[in-house]
């Protein structure tokens, strides 16, 4: 299987993130996903098959399925007439999006109590300054979603942050505006996926401003930022099983990896193990085959 980790094209190149190529289309821009594989915020040499492809069909469901919580930054999911040339190369991966400012900060919704949380908690009994009953074990059901924003590092680690932090750098009516905006879209995306059979255990959303209105931006609800555990084999107090790149999370754990550059190669298995995971998650959540 061949992974795409880096796309040239005779345009503008307006920003290269930690897996999507943008472009300049003049009033627009185009976004490319690579596979590019970003753990613990480094970027691997290694890419995952069919990744970007996944990420940008599942958010495309997202972006359609929310619509009616909050606009979004799409324009089109088809390829410019200009671009046709570059059909294999952008086909599936690629999404033409409107021309918004990021907010610096990642809006991140906990539902249940895993990653850094769970390591927050065991320290401090709460997760961004919110306090947590006592007692709670590892991935277990949160008495309510709660918002945790962090940092959007463009490199190095995204860190925590509490609610005040991001009002003093946002302002008291955009803050909540993006709380209360991200604990609607987590919720109203849980739900469905538990219909699916799988538990969203958390996300995190990306907004702009487009004028003076805030808009959903980047991706939503995919394997890269979201954790999804397959509901049949929910049992907390461990780990869980997951259709994400916590798969990969974990093996760089147990090879006690210090999270920094340069990144460890991959075995096969782990890329083809991650790969058959975020499409899988794909099929579950849309109810659909997915095309290669």
């Amino acid at each position: 299987m061949n992974a795409i980790t880096e796309t040239t094209l005779p345009l503008l190149l307006f920003r290269r993130g930690k897996v999507r190529d943008t472009y300049d289309l003049g009033d627009s821009l185009l976004m490319v996903a690579t596979d590019r594989l970003s753990a613990f915020d480094v970027v691997f040499a290694q890419g995952i098959p069919h990744k970007g492809a996944v990420l940008t069909q599942l958010s495309l469901f997202w972006f359609d399925y929310l619509h009616d919580v909050v606009e979004n930054h799409v324009l089109s999911g088809k390829i410019p007439s200009s671009l046709k040339k570059f059909e294999s190369l952008l086909a599936g991966r690629s999404l033409v999006i409107k021309k918004a400012r990021p907010l610096p900060v990642e809006c991140v919704v906990r539902g249940y109590l895993s990653g850094s949380g769970w390591k927050d908690y065991r320290k401090n009994g709460s997760i961004c300054g919110i306090p947590l009953p006592a007692g709670l074990r590892e991935s277990e059901k949160l008495p309510e979603p709660i918002f945790t924003p962090s940092t959007k590092a463009e490199v190095g680690h995204d860190e925590n942050i509490g609610f005040e932090h991001v009002v003093k750098t946002m302002g008291e009516k955009t803050t909540n505006q993006l709380r209360d905006l991200s604990l609607k879209l987590y919720m109203k995306g849980a739900a469905h996926a538990e219909k699916r059979g799988i538990i969203l255990a958390d996300t995190k959303f990306e907004f702009g401003m487009l004028g003076n209105k805030l808009i959903l931006i980047d991706e939503v609800l995919t394997p890269d930022s979201s954790r999804f555990w397959p509901a049949d084999k929910y049992s907390p107090g461990r780990p869980q099983p997951s259709f994400d790149k916590q798969y990969v999370r974990d093996y760089l754990e147990g090879i006690g990896w210090n999270k920094k550059p340069p990144a460890p190669l991959l075995p096969e298995k782990i890329i083809e193990g991650t790969s058959k995971r975020y499409i899988e998650a794909y099929e579950k959540i849309t109810g659909k085959m997915f095309e290669k």
